[in-house]
């Protein structure tokens, strides 16, 4: 771990110089990065009957067709929803319709779940800006899915989606950092991280 001194700085000028870089691939490297890693997630997610995932905003890894993929594996299906005050994600079943919540972000149509209903899946999706060797992951700087994975089930298997190059040898780490045990980028598919095993 890295003191907090040190790493909140070296994080954030990481999450700007990743956003940035986010922002200039091209609609064709878009698509072609979405359709790869969601080809990577059903085929390991085949047998999994609770899956909690999110919708990825434009920039993100599965843009265009996750969610929406999932519903080829018949799984129950959780997307976060970004409560309006607090910093503690809340869950609701997919039901195939998102709308814009807080901070413009989609999230599911229908009843919300609390925050333990994350402790009911088997596989977690998360997002991040990138994750490194061991499992450390770079989200956006909230916490949100810091304090979510407090409430995944012992075993879960956590995995991040990235583009190749976002994954990377090693990344500032702080103690409240919850490691991912998997990862999947596009030309690597799905690989077990050292947190997995």
């Amino acid at each position: 771990m890295t003191s907090a001194q040190g790493a909140e700085p070296a994080k954030a000028a990481l999450r700007e110089a990743l956003t940035a870089r986010r922002r200039t691939r091209s609609p064709a490297e878009r698509a072609a990065v979405a359709a790869a890693v969601t080809a990577a997630l059903l085929q390991r997610l085949a047998r999994v009957r609770v899956l909690a995932a999110f919708a990825p905003d434009e920039t993100e890894p599965g843009h265009g067709r996750l969610p929406a993929a999932f519903t080829q594996l018949g799984a129950r299906v959780l997307l976060p929803v970004v409560p309006e005050s607090g910093a503690e994600l809340r869950w609701a079943v997919d039901t195939g319709r998102l709308a814009p919540g807080r901070f413009g972000l989609p999230e599911p149509v229908g009843p919300r779940l609390g925050p333990t209903a994350l402790g009911t899946a088997e596989v977690v999706v998360v997002p991040a800006l990138a994750v490194d060797h061991r499992g450390v992951r770079l989200g956006r700087g909230g916490g949100y899915y810091d304090r979510a994975l407090l409430h995944a089930r012992p075993g879960a298997v956590v995995v991040a989606l990235v583009h190749d190059d976002e994954f990377v040898d090693r990344l500032p780490a702080l103690e409240h950092d919850r490691p991912v045990t998997a990862v999947v980028t596009p030309a690597g598919g799905w690989q077990e991280l050292p947190a997995g095993r």
